[in-house]
């Protein structure tokens, strides 16, 4: 089954890093704090422009859209995976593993690497099969990532809104009415 998709310049440049990551981390523990900073960066981001990110810059959904189209059955994924508490609850869930992991860790920063390579890998784990059974992106219906940052994205919405109004300049009508 082949399959062409749209794939935009940044996503053909992002995909080289997925592997980098996945499979070098093993590897290279350090490579870890590449993560890191491409979650530092993304949650800052999203306050501005919400899952821009995944659609552009994420290493997994370019791998996922380029790659996985090829191999999918294309069927369509259960609803469940895209219920709020649903989505919350494996965002919760990541996130628990994830500080436990990093406590467990006594400071090491190798073992913190580690982390976080593992944490891709194990997202991958479940990303892969489940494109394949169903459409290249499903995984992205329920990332932990993408949640956090659909949420900052409206923080961001509503915060420059009030902003806005907060600053609004005077319309021509108040202008030419008389001051009180």
């Amino acid at each position: 089954m082949t399959r062409k998709s749209k794939v935009k310049r940044s996503q053909r440049i992002m995909i080289w890093l997925y592997p980098l990551i996945a499979i070098g981390g093993l590897f290279y523990p350090f490579l870890g704090y590449v993560m890191l900073a491409m979650m530092v960066f993304l949650v800052i981001y999203s306050y501005f422009k919400a899952r821009y990110w995944c659609g552009n810059l994420c290493p997994r959904g370019a791998f996922l859209d380029i790659v996985m189209p090829y191999l999918t059955l294309d069927r369509s994924y259960p609803r469940l995976l895209t219920r709020k508490w649903f989505r919350w609850s494996v965002l919760g869930f990541f996130m628990s593993v994830f500080i436990a992991r990093i406590m467990a860790t006594g400071g090491n920063p190798v073992a913190i690497g580690g982390v976080f390579i593992s944490m891709c890998v194990v997202t991958s784990l479940i990303a892969i099969p489940l494109g394949i059974a169903t459409r290249p992106r499903a995984w992205c219906a329920f990332c932990p990532m993408g949640t956090l940052q659909e949420t900052l994205g409206k923080v961001g919405r509503r915060h420059a809104k009030a902003h806005r109004k907060a600053v609004r300049l005077p319309s021509s009508s108040d202008r030419n009415s008389p001051k009180s």
